[in-house]
């Protein structure tokens, strides 16, 4: 009964909703069970969280970031792979990034470093970020 309360108002990964309802099972073979069962009638879908999840983060961080925030949601890497390309592509997403906060670009090698880590950060791949540089340097 808990399981659906918390379902109904977002999606869970299966190891999110495990972890949330460890104090309310007598065992955690009933827990898997319950757990399982939801799987089965689709009430519960990693597929279906990592790619609600991918979309949502996508406008503010790149592929590595969202990979690593799905695996530590307990997200398989099949999954992860599946739902990635929801979010689009990452050069696009970190010219927009770039463009929101910097927009214009860097006046020296120091302002340049300090755009790259930014974007380092928001976990965009070295080859989107040279692109970004690049283009925004022209």
């Amino acid at each position: 009964m808990r399981a659906l309360q918390l379902l109904t108002r977002r999606e869970y990964s299966r190891a999110e909703l495990k972890a949330k309802l460890a104090t309310q099972a007598e065992t955690e073979e009933e827990l898997d069970a319950v757990l399982d069962r939801l799987q089965t009638e689709k009430l519960l879908s990693d597929q279906r969280y990592a790619t609600q999840r991918v979309v949502v983060r996508a406008g503010r961080y790149g592929n590595s970031r969202l990979r690593q925030e799905l695996r530590q949601r307990g997200i398989s890497d099949d999954d992860i792979a599946e739902a990635l390309p929801e979010a689009g592509d990452e050069t696009e997403r970190c010219r927009a990034i770039w463009g929101k906060k910097f927009g214009r670009p860097p006046q020296s090698a120091e302002e340049r470093a300090k755009q790259m880590r930014f974007l380092q950060y928001r976990g965009f791949s070295g080859d989107a970020i040279r692109r970004v540089m690049s283009g925004a340097e022209e």
